[in-house]
This record gives C-alpha cells, structure tokens and sequence, in this order.
C-alpha cells in the first residue's frame, strides 16, 4: 500500500510541477501542444521553441538557440516525438523534426560551426549556418551528432555514438563515425 502511494505522489507531483512549467514558458512564447508534458528544460529563447501534439519528452534537455533574440520558432517538432534525457538542441538557423520520430537520449543537433582561417582567433569567426530536417519515421541512437546541413530522410535509423555529416536517404540505417550506410531497412 505504501509503494502506491510513493507511485501517486510521484506521478501526480511530476503532472503539477509539469503544468506550471508549461505555464511558465508559454507566457515567454513556447508553443507547446496537448498532451505534451513538460520536464526539467533548459530553454534560453522560448519563443523559439515549438513543440507538437502528444511528445514524450525526458529530463534535462537543452533548447539552446544560439544567438541574439530574432522572431521564431526555430526549434519545431511535430506530433508524437521521443526525446530522451540530456538531448541538446544547439541551434542558430533552425530544425524541424516531423512526426512520430525517436531521438534516444544524449543526441546533439548543431547547424552551425565557426570559421577556421588562420588569419583570424577562430572564436572571432563566423561560421557557416544551415539548417537540419529530421522526417518522419526516424530513429537516432543514444548520443549521435547531427550536424548542420543534414537531412534525415522518411524511415532512416542512424546508429548510436554515430556523427552525421551528409543527408540520408529514406530507410537507410547508418552508423560510424562519420556516419555511413551499413544497412537497410527491410
């Protein structure tokens, strides 16, 4: 009987504090949809987020858009997204998820890099700015890199611990560092 209680209170105090955290953002302009409960985030420009329908999100990750405020969203999953614990959304031009994607936990996202010249500090440097598209269907293993300019195509899988440099094709699994075609979906 104890342990049912501990269970209640737990869930019930996560639904709560889940609640007025959605609150909180969304009077900061997160766009957050129904059936989408709201963890421990870090968000550093809200209005930069917008979240779908009956998303399943985890603890701890970052929504970091990279940069001085500039109107959104940026950071834009649809319906009926996975994303585990520690994942981090490094962002100065944009992303979008479609629908029904996994992300495993740890995942990075970052579409931007700096400039390498040697005739200048390289933290002086801008670099190159490009956009990711993760489509539907598409499951990233635990503490993959995707990298700016990428798009995942419908159905792929990327491998865990994999860096992505290059667009994948649809149903395509793809593993390694950087990552590369290994497989197909059957």
């Amino acid at each position: 009987m104890l342990k049912l209680f501990f269970l209640i209170r737990v869930k019930l105090s996560n639904r709560f504090f889940s609640y007025l955290r959605k609150i909180f953002f969304e009077l900061q302009g997160l766009k957050i949809g129904k059936g989408t409960n709201l963890p421990k985030v870090n968000i550093t420009w809200p209005h930069q987020v917008k979240i779908g329908n009956n998303c399943k999100l985890e603890q701890n990750i970052s929504f970091k858009f990279d940069g001085i405020y500039k109107p959104g969203p940026n950071i834009i999953i649809q319906d009926d997204v996975f994303i585990g614990a520690y994942s981090e959304f490094n962002i100065r031009k944009s992303i979008s998820i479609k629908s029904n994607c996994l992300i495993a936990s740890g995942v990075k996202f970052i579409d931007h890099d700096h400039g390498f010249s040697k005739e200048n500090l390289i933290n002086k440097q801008q670099g190159v700015e490009l956009g990711i598209t993760i489509n539907e269907d598409v499951w990233i293993g635990a503490n993959a890199i995707i990298l700016k300019g990428v798009e995942i195509n419908k159905g792929a899988i990327i491998a865990a611990g994999s860096v992505v440099t290059k667009n994948v094709p649809c149903f395509e699994i793809w593993g390694g560092v950087p990552a590369k075609k290994i497989s197909e979906r059957k």
